[in-house]
């Protein structure tokens, strides 16, 4: 009878452990869209669960002398949730869920019809072997099984060496130096190992600053002043003006001068390049942390974190703020305008410590259910309330808005749609292209406005997008209105979002350099007159940015003049034809310098130890 009873326990131990590696593999091959460029990627993904599965399953009895169906039954959902929590960030995000992540959920608010757009009547397949294991568990008439120690301790050992051995075939250390390839990481070691390693990357940041000092400020501020900034005769022919920045919610480029049903998607944005500085090749730098992470890199000059969002995880750090900067030079005061919570993304207590005097949040607004959407109040109606604030601030100002109505999954009542939706097979796409429309005529209210309140001629008007709206999941529907090819060099131009820098009277140009979203800052305060050599900033003045520099992005992909880099190939731009990663090497070694300098800077707090420009050492 105990041999049948062991024989029982083994059989259900290893059925849910079957069950879990099953179905994480089928969501690692269609769920994600990783790149397996060997075998070895291949066995890796087949292999690298088991382990961790084995050790997550023991956690239900090595700890005792039986094995409790109610704790391998929590723990088997809790398994299942994670999986399937991090296969709905990845449909939108293409990105894995951290730690980082969960633990600033009360910040970032909840996901709604977001969340509801994401599913598929496909997920249920993921959750039938949830009923069958609890039925095999509950049905039987003792609710404890033995195991033997000698079993217990067998099972775990597997585990243990299976996880060994997954870390020993690891081919690429620069995923351990600096975690910025969540991609490479789950690849390679496997999506639950990598739950485990990110959350000991989160363990150790407290410690980087506690352990740092003005030796790591010093590292840091040689490797950024070896570069030379340099001047242009635009610098400061906006001297002393009032800067108005506008965050476009999830704007692409692709939107700029194209056409549906021979209407265009954005008629304002189109005339209004034609008399401002247009940077028609400008990428979305952002990670997890999104818009917070487009402000982040405009106010700091600094790159966003590899996991999370410095709003939330870094909020009392101290920084060279561009409000600060403003405020040291030209005795400006800085505002923020968005009508969403004050603590979304931890907003309110990061502009604090930026300098901001006052944010203008959703409490300031008379927001009913006629005139809001999805996130908060349409645009329209939040540039036409701000009004009566902005023409009350003293000068010089630089008053922020952050737009709201074009988020996905892109709702809009019929009333508001101001262009016929796209005809493509992704509804998606369809509706993004009334959204943008939208904002596009909230831009020119606010434009109308402005003008009527005095207050254009004497302003510098900063537009950009904060980061991409069309994830990968959806991007065939972009394809299919653009006429383009499905490759991953599209995808990575489809990264690309507006830039323009309207200066009333000043002759319109268009710059077709590389930059990135971070690179927004210092071109503003080159246009201000304000010097930027002293400045600790990864941040390039845009219009004299070197032609050699790469675009960096968080997950460590770059692109270059004539190489891009993504999905661990290197390709030609011109030819669009993958070519030996010897011609993108040079390029990917400053892209890792760049990131680990910036990470060095959030995670040691190393302005505490750096003085301000102008200040003493």
């Amino acid at each position: 009878m105990r041999k049948i009873k062991i024989l029982l326990s083994n059989h259900i131990i290893a059925s849910a452990i079957i069950f879990l590696w099953l179905k994480t593999v089928l969501v690692m091959v269609f769920g994600f869209s990783l790149s397996f460029i060997s075998w070895l990627d291949i066995i890796l993904l087949f292999v690298s669960p088991i382990g961790t599965l084995m050790l997550f399953i023991g956690f239900s009895f090595l700890f005792s002398k039986k094995v409790h169906p109610l704790g391998l039954m929590v723990i088997y959902i809790l398994i299942t949730g994670l999986l399937y929590a991090n296969l709905l960030y990845y449909r939108f995000y293409i990105d894995f869920v951290t730690v980082s992540v969960l633990l600033q959920l009360n910040n970032v608010g909840g996901l709604g019809a977001s969340t509801l757009e994401l599913f598929s009547p496909f997920d249920i397949l993921l959750f039938i072997d949830i009923f069958v294991v609890a039925f095999v568990l509950f049905s039987k008439r003792k609710k404890q099984i033995n195991m033997p120690n000698k079993r217990k301790y067998g099972l775990a050992s597997i585990g243990i060496i299976v996880l060994t051995v997954i870390i020993g075939m690891m081919q690429n250390q620069y995923l351990f130096k600096t975690a910025y390839d969540r991609e490479g990481l789950v690849q390679s070691l496997g999506l639950y190992n990598y739950q485990v390693v990110n959350m000991i990357f989160g363990a150790m940041a407290p410690i980087e600053k506690a352990f740092s000092d003005e030796v790591d400020a010093n590292t840091v501020s040689s490797y950024l002043k070896k570069e030379e900034r340099k001047q242009t005769e635009l610098f400061g022919i906006a001297e002393g003006k009032n800067v108005i920045m506008i965050s476009m919610e999830s704007t692409q480029n692709f939107v700029v001068n194209e056409k549906v049903n021979g209407e265009e998607i954005t008629p304002f944005l189109n005339d209004l390049i034609q008399d401002s500085f247009y940077f028609s090749n400008i990428y979305d730098q952002t990670a997890q942390g999104k818009t917070s992470d487009a402000e982040f890199m405009i106010d700091t000059g600094l790159y966003p974190l590899p996991s999370g969002s410095v709003f939330v995880r870094r909020p009392k750090n101290e920084f060279e703020s561009l409000p600060n900067i403003l405020q040291e030079y030209s005795g400006y005061k800085a505002y923020t305008f968005h009508g969403n919570d004050a603590g979304f993304w931890n907003r309110k207590q990061m502009y604090d410590n930026f300098g901001y005097e006052h944010f203008f949040a959703k409490e300031n607004y008379d927001v009913t259910e006629e005139n809001s959407i999805n996130y908060g109040i349409k645009d329209i109606a939040f540039f036409e309330q701000s009004m009566e604030d902005l023409i009350s601030l003293p000068e010089p100002y630089l008053a922020k808005f952050i737009t709201l109505t074009n988020h996905f999954p892109f709702l809009l009542e019929e009333e508001d749609q101001l262009i016929e939706l796209a005809e493509t097979g992704v509804d998606v796409v369809n509706r993004y292209v009334a959204t943008v429309r939208y904002q596009d005529r909230a831009l020119e209210r606010f434009f109308e406005m402005v003008k009527e309140e005095g207050l254009y001629e004497n302003t510098i008007f900063v537009i950009f997008g904060d980061h991409y709206g069309i994830s990968k999941k959806y991007e065939a529907g972009v394809h299919e209105l653009l006429g383009q090819d499905n490759t991953p060099l599209n995808h990575l131009e489809l990264q690309q979002i507006p830039v323009v820098i309207h200066v009333p009277g000043q002759q319109g140009e268009t710059i077709e350099a590389n930059g990135g979203e971070i690179d927004i800052r210092a071109t503003l305060l080159h246009l201000l007159g304000v010097p930027t050599e002293d400045r600790l900033s990864f941040s390039r003045d845009l219009f004299t940015r070197a032609a050699d520099m790469p675009v960096v992005f968080r997950n460590g992909d770059m692109i270059a003049e004539s190489y891009a880099f993504t999905n661990n190939v290197c390709y030609e731009r011109d030819s669009k034809k993958k070519v030996s990663n010897k011609n993108c090497s040079s390029y990917l070694k400053t892209a890792r310098e760049e990131l680990e300098q910036s990470d060095n800077i959030i995670f040691g707090d190393l302005f505490r130890f750096i003085p301000h420009a102008g200040e003493e050492s």
